[in-house]
């Protein structure tokens, strides 16, 4: 079960999933791109399903998972990976009610999303949780302040929930993107190169693409990580070895504030 897998990275892991043979619940608010990726999974070998979806909404959750174990029987995999860029500008101008729906989303959404799993993969005699956190959550001077502190709540609430169901053998891990060109970005631009060139200021020289993140949910979904929990993993060319430059030079001051809602609904202004 992945959700916002309409689009960017939750859409290129459900493709990847699909390829290697898994039955896969798309979860999203975008109907039309959930449309899209199921027939992409199914393309590509694999069985999916579509369910509209609102991660910040407990009743969803609650009927997403119950639908997933009535198509498939069980659940083994939750990617809880749904996300915006919410609350965006300067601290003392950020409102309020932009900051309670970043952290609605970001933050409760991935709650929700362990919360109810865990019963589930409990029945199962074990699964995978994982989430989207985020760099911006494991130190200051990056992107927008409920962004970051809302991804930092995300890499501790993973590790705090791994330590308590370790013994059900359901393991619990997070991915932390560095510069991932997926359409949350189309709001500093419309063409996808000035994008990729934006995004490739780490060691690696290029920016990520939605193929990077898919490929590390794949593994910490699989067997082959069975010994893993708790953790949260870079995935992002190397720009938290050393001083994060990727926004330094974005004037805050004439970006304003605003909120950057889902990638299919926010537009450049």
């Amino acid at each position: 079960m992945i959700t916002g897998a309409a689009s960017g990275m939750g859409r290129g892991t459900a493709i990847r999933f699909a390829a290697e043979g898994a039955s896969v619940v798309i979860a999203d608010l975008n109907e039309e791109g959930g449309a899209a990726a199921v027939r992409e999974c199914r393309e590509n070998g694999g069985m999916a399903i579509f369910q509209k979806t609102d991660v910040a909404a407990e009743s969803d959750v609650k009927a997403l998972i119950a639908r997933a174990v009535k198509e498939f029987g069980k659940l083994d995999i939750i990617y809880n990976n749904a996300g915006l860029g919410g609350a965006a500008g300067l601290i003392e101008g950020t409102p309020v009610e932009d900051w309670d729906r970043t952290f609605a989303v970001l933050t409760r959404g991935v709650f929700l999303g362990i919360k109810h799993a865990i019963p589930e993969m409990r029945k199962a005699g074990g699964g995978s949780i994982i989430s989207t956190a985020s760099i911006a959550g494991l130190s200051g001077g990056y992107a927008s302040h409920a962004y970051s502190a809302a991804k930092a709540a995300v890499v501790n609430l993973t590790r705090s929930v791994a330590l308590e169901v370790a013994k059900y053998r359901i393991r619990v891990n997070c991915i932390c993107p560095g510069g991932i060109n997926t359409p949350i970005f189309n709001i500093f631009s419309d063409d996808p190169n000035q994008i990729e060139q934006m995004l490739a200021g780490c060691p690696l020289k290029r920016a990520g693409h939605p193929e990077d993140i898919a490929n590390t949910a794949l593994f910490l979904a699989s067997d082959e990580s069975e010994f893993i929990t708790g953790q949260a993993l870079n995935v992002d060319g190397g720009l938290t070895a050393g001083p994060s430059t990727l926004f330094d030079n974005t004037d805050w001051e004439k970006f304003g504030n605003r909120y950057l809602g889902p990638s299919f609904t926010t537009r450049r202004n």
